[in-house]
């Protein structure tokens, strides 16, 4: 390749951006009235659905959505019910943990929004130009903005958007109504080499928009959670994270763990407050940190610092895009996270048969050593540097131009799944395998060293329906090979999405109990099979039928004076739950 540092980059009028970061507004639609409180809860496989449910709904509390990949709850409670519900659900043996839904900001402009350099002076800090020489980045290599959204028509970023999703609105609109999400998805991956405006670490690389911060730059742990989630099963290679709070949350390292654990590189900026409190997702394991510095390798007052910071990035007067259409100069931590992000970028493109994990071992390796000598906790392991980084990555085996051949032995092209089964792949290569993976439905499923690999799928995790399953062997010289086939995804035999009925015909709502047992009476019904009827009191399960007309006898002998609940869920084969009206009661 010619070289690429005689490139006139010419720039379009600049003017500096403030970020307002304010602490407001939450994801999943509307926020949470002022007299409620939105918490995360995540139930155990022993616990019911009805359970939960019932455990619930006897504070007033109710589910408002789910992270999915995590099976964790997304709840709201009356506030003044949220202390009683927190103790209740920790002391539940069927609840691995209950934490509030904390609030992550942008992590815009610093202290000196005024502040202004030399253009693009990062680039050649960081040595991307003679990077380029080697790699200038792939649109195989997707990098997800977790952020604001991206502004898909500014004319330096166009065509490069892939479709994303919005958790603040829940739809497929991931455009930018802030502006920090676009410019921090054009540091990373702005087209290039075009005669217009900036050029950015990671040439072509695709972009892939999750918004999870509304217009005030402000957003909540539960949308950040599905934001990562959603990426890691929709193509991300590598996901940025210019956003974040001080509070650690164990739904948010189960979120960067999912991602982790899907060959995935997550990339964060390490936080704008100028001391030492650890800045989440930054501080999560299994994310890389980033600090910023300014032209002269220093570290600005306002850049985080402490022992979770991995590595340094130019994070001071970057120049990058604004808006739908203009350029502007950005500082903070939030622009440091996606240079090094686009490092990543360039090295997945160079070498892609490298996993997650030898990728951030040869990015902090082949940093340049700034500050104190090794390791310190203000630059991590160093400055990035584009030309190591990628160099590091880069291998070949002279003469070995062969690619692997590739195999999925099972199942059988064609074949109808259900259930648990294992998916084998046998790899060969004239020199060695070094890699091979399996995908199911564009999404990495499992990966190892092996040659010879299954992969355990447990269908009824999937819907039913037509699924590729894809198989892909490296070398060492990064040679791939592939071999897809078809197969189709069968546990439900019939489409039933009728809830049962349920009611509670006596005692009735209000009434005085009196004597020494009283008998519920339960009436349930299905359009097409009913399995199971169950009672609660007050939250708890007191009995179950599998009659459509169950009489339970309650014996108040015991019971303590005041106001007691009373409700009844019924279940079909299907797994419908039907609800009956809570009946309150009165001893």
């Amino acid at each position: 390749m010619k070289s690429i540092t005689s490139r006139l980059l010419s720039l379009a009028a600049a003017c500096c951006a403030v970020l307002a970061a304010v602490l407001t507004s939450t994801l999943h639609a509307a926020p949470p009235e002022k007299k409620e409180v939105q918490i995360l809860v995540k139930p155990k496989p022993s616990m019911s659905e009805a359970a939960l449910h019932a455990l619930l709904s006897a504070k007033g509390a109710r589910q408002h959505s789910t992270i999915p990949a995590l099976d964790v709850r997304v709840v709201r409670v009356p506030a003044k019910a949220a202390e009683q519900l927190i103790n209740a659900l920790k002391r539940n043996k069927d609840v691995e943990y209950v934490e509030p839904d904390h609030v992550a900001t942008a992590i815009g402009v610093a202290n000196d929004p005024y502040f202004t350099g030399g253009n693009q002076w990062y680039l050649s800090k960081i040595e991307a130009p003679a990077a380029w020489e080697t790699s200038v980045g792939s649109s195989s290599v997707i990098v997800a903005v977790v952020d604001s959204g991206v502004s898909g028509s500014h004319p330096d970023i166009a065509g490069k958007v892939l479709q994303g999703y919005d958790f603040v609105n829940n739809d497929t609109d991931a455009s930018d109504d802030n502006g920090h999400g676009t410019a921090v998805a054009g540091i990373t991956a702005a087209s290039s080499n075009n005669s217009l405006g900036m050029a950015s670490v990671s040439w072509n690389s695709a972009i892939l928009p999750v918004k999870v911060l509304g217009a005030n730059g402000s957003g909540s742990y539960s949308g950040m959670a599905n934001g990562i989630t959603w990426a890691a099963d929709n193509g991300a290679r590598i996901i940025n994270l210019s956003l974040g709070g001080t509070s650690s949350s164990r739904t948010l390292q189960n979120a960067v763990n999912y991602a982790w654990n899907r060959n995935i590189i997550l990339v964060a900026a390490a936080g704008n407050n100028g001391n030492s409190t650890a800045f989440y997702p930054a501080a999560c394991n299994n994310v890389v940190a980033v600090s910023a510095t300014d032209s002269s390798d220093r570290r600005p007052s306002w850049s985080n610092y402490g022992s979770y910071v991995d590595i340094a990035a130019p994070g001071v007067s970057v120049l990058t895009l604004q808006n739908s259409s203009s350029y502007a100069y950005w500082n903070g931590t939030s622009f440091s996270s996606p240079v090094a992000a686009g490092v990543v970028a360039l090295m997945a493109a160079a070498n892609s048969g490298l996993s997650n994990a030898a990728v951030v071992d040869a990015l902090l390796k082949n940093s340049d050593d700034i500050g104190a000598a090794g390791y310190d906790v203000y630059y991590g392991h160093g400055r990035v540097n584009a030309r190591r980084a990628v160099a590091a990555v880069t291998t070949s085996v002279p003469g070995d131009t062969t690619a692997p051949s590739v195999a999925i032995t099972s199942p059988a092209d064609g074949a109808t799944l259900a259930g648990t089964l294992n998916v084998s792949l046998s790899a060969s290569d004239n020199v060695g395998v070094t890699k091979v993976e399996l995908y199911i439905g564009g999404v990495l499923h499992g990966q190892s060293t092996s040659a010879t690999a299954s992969f355990s799928w447990n269908t009824t995790n999937s819907l039913d329906g037509a699924y590729t399953l894809e198989a892909r062997a490296y070398d060492a010289a990064n040679n791939i090979a592939s071999k897809s086939i078809n197969v189709t995804v069968k546990n439900s035999t019939l489409a039933d999405t009728t809830a049962p009925l349920a009611a509670i015909t006596s005692p009735a709502d209000g009434s005085t109990l009196k004597g020494k047992t009283v008998r519920v009476n339960v009436s349930a019904s299905d359009d097409l099979s009913l399995t199971k009827v169950e009672l609660y009191i007050d939250g708890k399960l007191f009995g179950t039928s599998s009659s459509e007309s169950s009489s339970f006898s309650w014996n108040i002998s015991k019971v303590s004076a005041g106001t007691h609940t009373l409700q009844a869920f019924a279940f079909d084969a299907a797994g419908n739950i039907g609800v009956s009206h809570l009946v309150t009661v009165y001893k």
